[in-house]
């Protein structure tokens, strides 16, 4: 658990009575960074309280109901040392900090950790920090475990995750190559027909550990890793005989691999290496959905306690709060007609 060791010089919280308190935050980069432009995190934050907020000088004072007003007093607690720890508050921050602070309120065991960060992995553009107890485990298995897999819907985290711990393991030397795969499933894995080079046949199916890499760790920076070689992007059919050491290797959309393709990446391991297995069982585009192995390699490898699962679902959703609420629309009409 990591919290800042001046927070409560940073932040005072009277509470004025059981309907109102009164919010201090000494620095004005942490208040101007939590308040947001415009005020729009704390626009947010009365939104997704159902609370008023009125913001003067270095105070905010929170009106609402008892639960709401320790809640919001705990999300604004939390804010002020996510930035003291990690020197940025995001969008999505604003919508955990809730979150957190209500599972805080929900467990009196746990009170005294509102405070606290469970993990972070700082990379030179940004400082990750786990936004649910799943992502926690997660980001843990990643850095102890040889072989993980997860599975969940989208917005969870799963291959932005292994893609900064992947990266940041590189960048400290202790490994040498980071491998990003997945299967090309619109290209059935024949390639050939496709114009350019492999690395450009194979862009479009990747773009996503792309966007993961150039945002966590800039462009240029990623881009002579590509060129050394630290980094390599690789489609699925193009792991097949080889034996990897010393490598951090993530298959991802592996929902659209077969059990076999699974094996055969899972079995590329070697010496002080890792394999992380990542995909979302309800999003298959393979012709014959049957074919997905992910699910089928979940049950196969259960056994093995060496083999981390983590399963995923709506509320380790960390993208807009409208993803959680449309994943969980689309799963209740799947079980209203089956």
């Amino acid at each position: 658990m990591l919290e800042a060791k001046n927070l409560d010089k940073e932040i005072s919280i009277k509470k004025i009575d059981n309907e109102t308190a009164n919010i201090k935050i000494f620095n004005n980069n942490i208040l101007m960074a939590i308040v947001g432009e415009f005020n729009k995190n704390l626009i947010q934050l009365e939104k997704l309280t159902k609370t008023n907020l009125f913001f003067r000088g270095n105070s905010i004072t929170v009106k609402g109901s008892k639960t709401s007003v320790v809640n919001v007093s705990n999300s604004l607690m939390f804010l002020v040392n996510k930035y003291l720890v990690t020197n940025s508050i995001e969008n999505n921050d604003i919508v955990y900090s809730i979150k957190h602070g209500v599972n805080e309120l929900d467990d009196k065991k746990k009170r005294n950790n509102v405070r606290s960060i469970d993990q972070v992995i700082k990379t030179p553009r940004r400082s990750i920090i786990a936004r649910s107890k799943k992502q926690s485990e997660y980001l843990k298995a990643l850095q102890s475990e040889n072989i993980i897999m997860s599975l969940g819907p989208a917005g969870t985290g799963k291959s932005y995750l292994a893609v900064s711990v992947a990266v940041t393991l590189l960048m400290e030397k202790k490994i040498d190559r980071v491998i990003l795969s997945r299967p090309a499933v619109e290209a059935g894995e024949r390639l050939g027909f496709l114009p350019g080079d492999m690395k450009e046949k194979v862009d479009p199916y990747l773009r996503p550990l792309y966007d993961a890499l150039y945002d966590l760790f800039g462009y240029e920076q990623i881009q002579r890793k590509i060129d050394n070689g630290s980094i390599e992007i690789a489609p699925l059919a193009f792991m097949r005989g080889r034996t990897l050491k010393n490598s951090f290797a993530i298959l991802d959309e592996a929902q659209n691999a077969t059990s076999t393709q699974i094996k055969m990446f899972l079995t590329r391991i070697g010496e002080n290496s890792k394999l992380v297995v990542n995909g979302d069982p309800s999003q298959i585009d393979l012709i014959n959905k049957s074919h997905s192995g992910l699910t089928k390699s979940k049950k196969i490898l259960k056994g093995i306690d060496e083999i981390k699962v983590i399963e995923f679902d709506h509320k380790d959703v960390v993208r807009h709060p409208l993803v959680s609420k449309i994943i969980q629309a689309y799963q209740k009409n799947f079980d209203d007609q089956n």
